[in-house]
């Protein structure tokens, strides 16, 4: 499957989803780049990023991953980048990508030139860039923390506690408040023809691109057109509760001059049809409803499917 012709493609966010939307992606164009956020703290890479002060490297090397062929090199290359120690000493949890990734950094003193290399080895259909320069550090302002006082507004600290601390997210920032953008990012945005926000933990992986002022800019003001891939389920301690258009409400509020072409959703995750496509209509987008659930695993989307999805969404442009 291929699109009539190879458009340059930038996805943004982080994680599981946006390693789904990647494998989809390379199947449809060789200019494919990924921005990834770099504000994980927990596990292999929270370790790395706080004994060597390097960008947390797990949701890159995902990212990595996903972008690997589905030949015998790429998948064995696939496996080897995802293989975790397990032991009962200090190696346990950590990742041979991760380690990979951050010697190359500290050898080359690059993280972009780290990580090309990175892919260069795998033979990576396409490029994996960090959206940031430094590490980060995700803030909520979350209430309802406590069962005891549920209209108590407290602050978390952290991509972990953003994602698994109980209550309701009201808003997030990044520490620091306006950390330098990778430039190789903003510049593969600008010169973009589409742009992929989504799927992912909405709070800390996709939203936080937006709360880099370089690549909010960017996004803002990109010649290609922007599609939003929504979740297929609410993230429990995150957006428990969320409707498709809480989620693209928060996207709005966060950056209401992003101009959104396409909302992309599958129809069993959307209760209110009617709802959504009046919000999507009223954002001045299209909604397109495609089945790219993973059979039998809930909450994950299928590659195939998802790669006809975004063909349907181009063809359709």
């Amino acid at each position: 499957m291929t699109w009539t012709s190879e458009p340059a493609v930038v996805a943004l966010g982080g994680g599981h989803g946006l390693a789904a939307s990647l494998a989809a992606l390379r199947r449809l164009t060789p200019d494919l780049t990924a921005v990834v956020t770099v504000a994980d703290n927990g596990g292999s890479s929270g370790r790395l990023r706080e004994e060597f002060g390097v960008l947390p490297p797990g949701d890159l090397r995902m990212a990595l991953a996903a972008l690997c062929g589905d030949d015998r090199w790429g998948q064995t290359w696939a496996r080897v980048l995802q293989h975790r120690f397990e032991s009962d000493g200090e190696m346990d949890g950590h990742s041979v990508g991760n380690l990979l990734i951050v010697a190359l950094w500290q050898l080359l003193g690059d993280h972009v030139v780290g990580l090309d290399w990175v892919g260069s080895l795998l033979g990576a259909r396409g490029r994996v860039l960090p959206m940031a320069v430094t590490p980060l550090d995700i803030m909520a302002r979350v209430r309802g923390v406590s069962p005891d006082a549920p209209d108590e507004v407290s602050t978390v600290q952290g991509q972990v506690a953003v994602a698994t601390t109980p209550g309701e997210v009201l808003e997030v920032s990044l520490e620091p408040a306006d950390p330098k953008a990778c430039p190789e990012a903003t510049r593969a945005i600008g010169e973009a023809d589409w742009v992929v926000l989504g799927p992912g933990s909405w709070y800390s992986s996709v939203i936080p691109h937006l709360l880099v002022p370089d690549l909010r800019a960017a996004l803002a003001t990109t010649p290609g057109n922007v599609v939003v891939t929504l979740n297929l389920e609410a993230q429990p301690g995150e957006t428990e509760g969320y409707t498709p258009d809480d989620h693209l409400a928060v996207l709005h509020r966060t950056a209401p001059d992003l101009r959104i072409h396409t909302v992309l959703a599958d129809p069993a995750s959307v209760p209110d049809a009617a709802s959504l496509e009046t919000m999507t209509r009223e954002l001045g987008a299209r909604l397109v409803l495609a089945d790219v659930a993973l059979d039998g695993v809930p909450g994950q989307h299928d590659p195939e499917k998802l790669a006809r999805a975004y063909a349907r969404v181009t063809r359709a442009n």
